[in-house]
C-alpha cells in the first residue's frame, strides 16, 4: 500500500500549509484521522463519484467531528470535488472552505457538522432515507473520542441497533485527547468496545495509522452490511486507535495543538519530519 501512504503524506503536508497559513484550526484533530479517509476515498471503499457529488447511489460520509474538516477538504481537494486552489483560502472571508463543514458551500460535503455529538444522528437519518428510497448506499460516520462524552451519540447508537441499520458504521478517531485533555481524565470512556456491543454494534479495533489494517476494517464493515442486511442485525463500528498530530514528534507531544495553528517556523520543522516537497 505504498501509494496510499504516499497519498497520506501528501495529505498531511496540506494540513500543515492550510492551517499554517489561516492562523488558526484544528491541526492534530486533522493529521490523526488521515489513514482512514485515505482508505475511504483512495482505496476503494467509499463508492464516488467527484464529477457527480449528487449521484443518488453514492455512499455518504460525515465528518462529526467537523473541527478536522482540513483533512476532508485535501482529500476532497486532490480527488478533484473542488480546485485546489481554494485550499489557500481556509477560514477566510468569502471562502468556501469554513473553518467547520458546510455542506451548502463545498461539494463532497453530506452534512454541515461541528456541534459535537450530531453526526452519528445525520448519519442514521441518511441510512433510514436508502432504506426507504430502496438504496443500497453505505452511510460512513466518523466520531472523535472525546465527542463520544455526548449523549446524543449513545441515543443514536441505541436507535440505529434498534431499527437495525445494517448499512452504517462509525468510527471513532481514538486518539485518546480532546480540547481541555486526555479523555482518560475529562470522561474515561473505557471500556468503549464493550460499550458499543452492550449497545448491538458489530465492533472491531484496528491501529488507525497502518494502512492496510485500515482498510482491511473498511472492506470488512462493508462487507458485514451487505450481508447483515439478508439477516437484519445491525451496524458496525470500526474503533481506530490512533495518535493526536501522528506522526509529527512535536504536535504528538502536546495536545494543546488540538485547536492551536502552528507558526511558520513550527510548519517548516512539520514538513522536514512529514518529507513534503
Amino acid at each position: 500500500m505504498a501509494d496510499l501512504q504516499s497519498i497520506a503524506r501528501r495529505i498531511r503536508c496540506d494540513i500543515v500549509e492550510m492551517t499554517t497559513r489561516a492562523g488558526s484550526g484544528h491541526p492534530s484533530s486533522s493529521l490523526s484521522e488521515v489513514e482512514v479517509l485515505v482508505g475511504l476515498y483512495y482505496g476503494g471503499i467509499l463508492r464516488h463519484d467527484p464529477a457527480r457529488p449528487d449521484w443518488p447511489d453514492r455512499d455518504r460520509f460525515v465528518l462529526s467531528k467537523g473541527h478536522g474538516v482540513p483533512a476532508l477538504y485535501a482529500v476532497l481537494a486532490d480527488r478533484g470535488y473542488f480546485p485546489r486552489e481554494w485550499l489557500t483560502c481556509l477560514r477566510m472571508i468569502d471562502c468556501p472552505l469554513e473553518g467547520h463543514p458546510n455542506m451548502r458551500r463545498v461539494p463532497g460535503l453530506e452534512a454541515s457538522t461541528g456541534s459535537l455529538g450530531q453526526g452519528l444522528s445525520i448519519g442514521l437519518g441518511i441510512a433510514l432515507a436508502a432504506r426507504l428510497d430502496g438504496r443500497d448506499y453505505h452511510t460512513w460516520v466518523m466520531l472523535g473520542d472525546g465527542e463520544c462524552d455526548e449523549g446524543q451519540v449513545w441515543e443514536a447508537a441505541m436507535a440505529a441497533h434498534h431499527y437495525r441499520v445494517d448499512q452504517l458504521t462509525v468510527i471513532v478517531d481514538r486518539n485518546g485527547f480532546q480540547q481541555t485533555g486526555a479523555t482518560a481524565d475529562v470522561m474515561n470512556l473505557d471500556p468503549l468496545p464493550a460499550k458499543w456491543q452492550a449497545f448491538g454494534w458489530q465492533v472491531r479495533e484496528i491501529n488507525g495509522h497502518d494502512i492496510d489494517e485500515v482498510r482491511s476494517a473498511l472492506e470488512w464493515a462493508r462487507q458485514e452490511g451487505t450481508s447483515r442486511t439478508l439477516s437484519g442485525s445491525g451496524p458496525s463500528v470500526i474503533i481506530s486507535h490512533t495518535h493526536k498530530g501522528y506522526p509529527v514528534s512535536f504536535v504528538m507531544a502536546d495536545f494543546s495543538y488540538h485547536g492551536k495553528a502552528l507558526t511558520e517556523e513550527e510548519a517548516r520543522r512539520a514538513r522536514e519530519e512529514l518529507g513534503c516537497s
